[in-house]
């Protein structure tokens, strides 16, 4: 018989509340089984500022206004049947260091849910624009980057190992157009990118040889970001899966409106991407204007719609759903208020 393990709301927000500052590694023992099941199409959410938040006092709730744990309520009443967790090597402050991540990783799976691991490789945010290397890597060689790549890899997934979590996606690097841990590991610089990313894919197969790996990048409706990179990476590096990121403008957001023109492109560039580069593709991130719920969901409809389970399309991934308008210096991607979800992801639903 299937064991099912359920926390109070108190039980959780204690363990978030225990994720603070450097947070030191000791988890308590959660008897979860079996291991999750491998998904065919995620419907997913990268939750990964809920610590913060529940730290924060942040709370939600559910349809009949009771206060329910996110990922539970995300579950039970979004369609939700993932998590996306990002990983920092070193965090200033210790929010989404490896510990943090644990702590997020096992209560998924205590609720069923699968996981995608982004490894960043970087003490912060890592886009195109900023794949800083970490201060512990500060000078190294490209050789020395391969190694710390490893290394860190294969740590932090020895640990989900260790507390029995088995993602089912490990992400090289996050919106890597540009490459990653620059400057060596920029495009530009020969196969460097490409030896980082090979790096990366070795270490994951290491500690889970089932787990796929992905090479994410931004701006999934443009296609010369897929040229750029996956035609680079084509005879150079090896990895499973390719990810995007897509924020269409919406109505709320200056300029946009509810065309689903960039949609479109999006869902051409996913079929061609898939065809030309002989690999599956995920949405790793997408994000629309917290008050427009319904341009959300007529979003996911087409996306859905065009790219079912079989398709190509192995699943999406919002990108942090439950920060309300606002959160943490001014994101406004959202789809919760006042502790609720909006109508924005009910595709997942069905």
């Amino acid at each position: 018989m299937k064991k099912i393990v359920i926390f109070s709301l108190a039980a959780w927000a204690a363990l978030a509340c225990s994720c603070n500052q450097q947070l030191p590694y000791n988890p308590p023992v959660v008897p979860v089984e079996p291991d999750v099941p491998v998904l065919t199409y995620a419907k997913g959410a990268d939750i990964s500022w809920l610590t913060l938040m529940e730290n924060k006092n942040y709370t939600f709730k559910n349809a009949a206004g009771e206060e329910t744990e996110c990922m539970k309520l995300l579950r039970d009443e979004c369609g939700v049947n993932a998590v996306r967790l990002r990983v920092w090597v070193n965090p200033a402050d210790g929010w989404c260091n490896s510990e943090d991540v644990l702590l997020k990783a096992r209560r998924a799976k205590a609720l069923g849910l699968a996981v995608m691991i982004d490894f960043h490789l970087s003490d912060v945010w890592a886009d195109p624009l900023h794949q800083e290397v970490p201060a512990a890597w500060e000078g190294h060689t490209l050789e020395e980057l391969q190694k710390d790549v490893r290394e860190h890899i294969v740590s932090v997934l020895g640990k989900l190992k260790a507390i029995g979590v088995k993602p089912q996606w490990v992400q090289v690097g996050n919106e890597t157009h540009g490459g990653m841990l620059y400057d060596l590991g920029k495009v530009e610089n020969g196969s460097n990118f490409a030896s980082l990313v090979n790096a990366g894919h070795a270490a994951v197969k290491e500690v889970f040889p089932d787990a796929k790996t992905i090479v994410h990048i931004d701006g999934g409706q443009t296609w010369a970001n897929y040229t750029r990179i996956y035609g680079y990476l084509k005879t150079q590096a090896t990895y499973d899966m390719i990810g995007v990121s897509f924020y269409p403008a919406g109505p709320s957001d200056e300029g946009g409106s509810d065309d689903l023109t960039s949609t479109d492109a999006l869902i051409a560039n996913l079929k061609k991407a898939a065809a030309e580069y002989g690999k599956p593709v995920m949405v790793c991130e997408i994000g629309m204007h917290v008050d427009d719920g319904a341009f959300c969901k007529k979003v996911l409809t087409r996306i859905m719609s065009e790219l079912p389970a079989g398709s190509g399309l192995q699943g999406i991934f919002y990108w942090e759903p439950q920060a309300p308008g606002g959160f943490n210096g001014g994101y406004r991607k959202g789809c919760f208020k006042n502790g609720r979800p909006t109508e924005a992801l009910d595709p997942f639903k069905e």
